[in-house]
C-alpha cells in the first residue's frame, strides 16, 4: 500500500476526531454542560491532523513504471532539474507538488475497426499512392517516453504527447511514405520496403520530441471498393489464363505419351526384325555348314546318296517298277511270298541299282 494515501488516511481521520470533539465540546456548552478534557482532545486532534496532512502531503511513492515531475513554487517557481525515479521521496509540502509519467509501452492505432484505437469509427489513413489510387491503411505505433528526456516532454507537451505528437506525426509520415509507391507495390513486393521506410522516419521523428519509437506495425492495406474490383477481376482473368496453359501442357503432354508409346512399338518392331534377321542369318550360315559337311560326306561314300535315297521312300511301298535301265527291285527281309495270292500283302522290296548294259565289240 502507497504509504503517502495511508498518511492522508490518517490525517482524514485526525480531522474527523478533531471536528468531532469540536463539536461535542459546543454541543455540550449549548446544554448547559461541562465537557471535561474537551479543549485538549480537539487542540491534540487539531495537531494531529495538521501533522499527518504535512506528512502526508510531502511523501511521494513513485511506483516501479513511473517518473515523477516536481513541479515546485520555491525560487521563482519551476520545475526540479531531474526526475523522481521509483521509490518513496520527500517534497515540500504545500510548496511542490508531483506529475507522474508512465514510461511502460504504449500503443496507438489508428484502425477501420472503430474499437481498435482511442478514435471511435473509423480511423484508417487514406494515401494516394504513386499511380493515384486511393487506398486505407491500418497502423499501429508501440512507443514510449524517454526517461533522459522526460523533463522536457514535460516542458514541451505536458501529458497531451498522443494527440500532439503521436497522432499527426504518425498519420503524416506514413502517407508520405506511401505515396512514393504503387498500388501493387505496397500489397506486394514492396510492403516491407515502405514498412522499414516508415520505422526509420518515425524513430528519427520521435527521437527528436523525446520520445523512443519501439515498433511500427502494417497492420491493413485495403483498396476502394473500384480498384478492389478490378484486381478481382484481373485475378480471375489471370487464373483462367493459367487454367488454359495447364489445359495445353495436359495436351502436349497427352500427345508427347501418344508420341513415346508409338516410337517404343516402332522401335520395338526394328528389334524384333532385326533379331529375326539376325536369326535367319544364323540359320542360313548352320545350313550352308550342314551342307558343306553332306557334301564332303557323299564325295567320300557315293552310296551314301542311294542309302538315304531309300530311307525317304514310303515304308508302304512293296514294288516299284522302273523303266529298263533303272535300278532293280529287291524284295526286303521279313515280306512274305505268293505275290499274286487273295488277300495278301505286296512284298516290301529293295531298289538296287544295276550297272548299264555293255556292248561287246
Amino acid at each position: 500500500m502507497d504509504i503517502a494515501i495511508m498518511l492522508q488516511g490518517l490525517a482524514s481521520l485526525a480531522w474527523l476526531v478533531a471536528l468531532g470533539a469540536l463539536g461535542f465540546a459546543v454541543f455540550s456548552a449549548a446544554r448547559g454542560r461541562r465537557f471535561v478534557g474537551g479543549a485538549a482532545t480537539v487542540i491534540v486532534a487539531v495537531v494531529a491532523a495538521l501533522l499527518l496532512t504535512g506528512v502526508a502531503a510531502g511523501l511521494v511513492f513513485i511506483q516501479p513504471e513511473e517518473l515523477g515531475i516536481v513541479i515546485t513554487a520555491i525560487g521563482g517557481g519551476g520545475i526540479r532539474p531531474e526526475p523522481l525515479g521509483p521509490g518513496l521521496h520527500w517534497i515540500v509540502p504545500f510548496a511542490e507538488r508531483v506529475e507522474r509519467y508512465s514510461i511502460l509501452r504504449q500503443t496507438y492505432t489508428m484502425s477501420a475497426v472503430g474499437t481498435e484505437g482511442p478514435v471511435t469509427g473509423d480511423d484508417s489513413i487514406q494515401v494516394r499512392t504513386k499511380d493515384g489510387q486511393q487506398v486505407y491503411i491500418d497502423a499501429s505505433v508501440i512507443y514510449s517516453v524517454d526517461p533522459a528526456k522526460v523533463i522536457k516532454l514535460y516542458t514541451t507537451w505536458k501529458k497531451d504527447y498522443e494527440n500532439g505528437l503521436v497522432r499527426p506525426q504518425s498519420r503524416g509520415v506514413i502517407r508520405d511514405a506511401s505515396s512514393q509507391y504503387g498500388v501493387e507495390e505496397i500489397v506486394t513486393t514492396k510492403r516491407a520496403e515502405m514498412e522499414q521506410s516508415i520505422t526509420d522516419q518515425l524513430t528519427k521523428t520521435f527521437a527528436d520530441n523525446n520520445l523512443v519509437l519501439v515498433s511500427f506495425v502494417l497492420r491493413n492495406v485495403r483498396f476502394s471498393d473500384e480498384y478492389a474490383k478490378a484486381v478481382e477481376q484481373k485475378q480471375i482473368a489471370e487464373q483462367q489464363a493459367l487454367q488454359a496453359k495447364l489445359t495445353v501442357e495436359q495436351k502436349r503432354q497427352e500427345a508427347e505419351q501418344v508420341r513415346q508409346t508409338a516410337q517404343g512399338a516402332a522401335d520395338a518392331a526394328v528389334i524384333a526384325a532385326k533379331g529375326a534377321a539376325d536369326a535367319r542369318v544364323i540359320q542360313a550360315d548352320a545350313e550352308a555348314k550342314a551342307l558343306t559337311v553332306i557334301a564332303a560326306a557323299l564325295k567320300d561314300s557315293p552310296d551314301l546318296l542311294t542309302y538315304t535315297y531309300i530311307q525317304k521312300l514310303s515304308p508302304n511301298v512293296q514294288v516299284m517298277y522302273l523303266p529298263s535301265g533303272q535300278p532293280l527291285l529287291l524284295p526286303l527281309p521279313g515280306g512274305s511270298s505268293g505275290a499274286g495270292s487273295s488277300g495278301s500283302s505286296l512284298t516290301p522290296s529293295l531298289v538296287v541299282p544295276t550297272p548299264a548294259p555293255t556292248t561287246t565289240p
